[in-house]
This record gives structure tokens, C-alpha cells and sequence, in this order.
């Protein structure tokens, strides 16, 4: 079996632990209603990965078995923040500011609105934080055929690279735009905005390879499965039975490898470009 990638011994102290804490459900005379309304300012990330019939959610425990994924989330942030702090100061001239990384189960409550797991996991740059549900790792595995440590890390960083658009003031200009455009140019602002957070992604696996050596053989393999997986194209065919492009939000598989291997292959901010570039 191949070795999980190398990470270094640091824990992120940015970890909020909701799990288990369970929202409000409204009830009624024919049961429980979930809400599940994800109020992001350019459809953040969690639409690439929602389920096709979510489950309800029940407030409990967090499953067993969690605490040594809870532990390797916490390291691959930990190396996030020690990377984008070095790739800040290098390439931006100021300082890095970490994000928080909200675990929860089944539904939560964020400053950009109230999300279900369905959802995925999802950045909000409104409380810049980082939101996800660990049992979507199993999803990644098992309906999305993409298993891995790195793939696992590559959701994170993906989620990150959201978090450097709004510390950038790119979320800020997409969002203005997007309020002029309209549903097609709204669309096309999304596809541009989720590929260069897979772009930053790769900058990300860049710098932490050059600096810590955290790839081990087969690692960015996972992590292009991982970007393929979940392309608008790939999801559409397999619940539609067909693609319609134009509805895009988050890239086809063949875009999101693109750029992920291109901020990968360079390492600069400067390559992701996304905006500006034919996608």
C-alpha cells in the first residue's frame, strides 16, 4: 500500500469543532422539514459535491472513528498557513491571514447562510471560514471514486484557494460583477472563480513539495482524480444522462485538472489568472 503523504508534525490552532452539535429543525403535522439554503456570494464550492437525495440530518455524536481524520485536516491546514504565509510574503508583500476550519455534522449555521452537508464543503468569505462535514471524505471515496490522502488535502486547499480570492480582493470584484451580469454571465464568473481556487490549490502543493517534500508517488494523481471527479460535465452526465455547458459553475473535469496542474507546475499567483485567460 502506498504511504500517505509526508506532512510535518504541526496542528492548526484554527479548528472550530461543531460536530455533533445538531441545528434547529422545523417540524410539523407531516414531520420534520430541513432547510438547507447555502447563501454564498458567487456559489462558493459546496454545489460541486451535493448529493443527490441528502439524508436529514440528526443531531448526535460525530461518528467514530473521526479523531485521526480530525487530526490529518488539522495538519494539512497547519501546512496551508505555513505555505500561503511564505507565498504572501514572497509574492504579495504582506502578511497571510488564517482562516478558520469549521468541522461539522449534517447541518450548520454560517455567516453566508444555513448549509446542509449535502452541500460539501464550502468557504464563506463573509466569516472566512472554512466549512465541512468529514463524512464527505467517505463520499469522495465511494461515489466519487477518488480515494487518497492528497485528494483528501486537495479539498481543503481548494477551499483555502477561496479564502486567498477574498484576502486578494478578487471575491469582492467577482461579486460586484456578478451583479451586473446575468444568469449565463453569472454562471461564466463561477467557472472562472472555481478554477482559479484549483489553481491555488496547485500553487499550494508547489511551494509545500518544495519546501517539506510532502508528496509521495502517486499523490498528485489523487489529486487530479479528485479534481476530475467532481468537473460539471462528469456530475451532469451521471444525474442528467447528458452536459449542458452553459449551466456550469465549477468547470469541467478536463478544466479543473488544467488548472490545477498549471498552479502546481508554476507556483505563482500570477498563473491563475483565470479571469483573464480562456478557460
Amino acid at each position: 500500500m502506498r504511504e500517505v503523504m509526508r506532512l510535518g508534525s504541526e496542528r492548526s490552532s484554527n479548528i472550530e469543532d461543531r460536530r455533533g452539535l445538531g441545528m434547529p429543525v422545523i417540524g410539523g403535522g407531516i414531520g420534520a422539514i430541513v432547510i438547507t439554503i447555502l447563501v454564498l456570494l458567487f456559489q462558493g464550492t459546496p454545489g460541486e459535491v451535493a448529493r443527490t437525495q441528502p439524508e436529514q440530518p440528526e443531531a448526535g455524536a460525530p461518528a467514530a472513528g473521526q479523531e485521526p481524520m480530525v487530526d490529518f485536516v488539522s495538519a494539512v491546514l497547519a501546512d496551508t498557513e505555513t505555505t500561503w504565509h511564505d507565498i504572501f510574503r514572497a509574492q504579495v508583500g504582506r502578511d497571510y491571514v488564517e482562516p478558520k476550519l469549521v468541522l461539522f455534522t449534517d447541518i450548520v449555521q454560517s455567516a453566508c447562510g444555513l448549509a446542509q452537508s449535502a452541500s460539501g464543503p464550502f468557504y464563506c468569505p463573509r466569516d472566512e471560514k472554512v466549512y465541512i462535514d468529514l463524512g464527505f471524505y467517505r463520499e469522495l471515496k465511494e461515489r466519487f471514486e477518488a480515494p487518497g490522502d492528497f485528494a483528501q488535502a486537495y479539498v481543503i486547499a481548494h477551499e483555502v484557494g477561496h479564502h486567498v480570492q477574498n484576502l486578494l480582493g478578487i471575491s469582492e470584484q467577482v461579486q460586484s460583477a456578478r451583479e451586473q451580469s446575468g444568469r449565463r454571465g453569472s454562471n461564466v464568473l463561477s467557472v472562472k472563480t472555481e478554477l482559479q481556487a484549483d489553481c491555488f490549490a496547485g500553487v499550494w502543493a508547489n511551494h509545500a513539495d518544495k519546501m517539506r517534500h510532502i508528496l509521495e508517488a502517486g499523490d498528485v494523481e489523487e489529486g487530479l482524480n479528485a479534481a476530475s471527479a467532481i468537473g460539471d460535465d462528469r456530475r451532469q452526465r451521471e444525474t442528467r444522462g447528458y452536459v449542458v455547458p452553459e449551466s456550469f459553475t465549477h468547470g469541467s473535469s478536463a478544466q479543473r485538472v488544467h488548472w490545477f496542474k498549471r498552479g502546481l507546475r508554476g507556483g505563482r499567483i500570477g498563473d491563475c489568472d483565470t479571469f483573464n485567460s480562456p478557460v
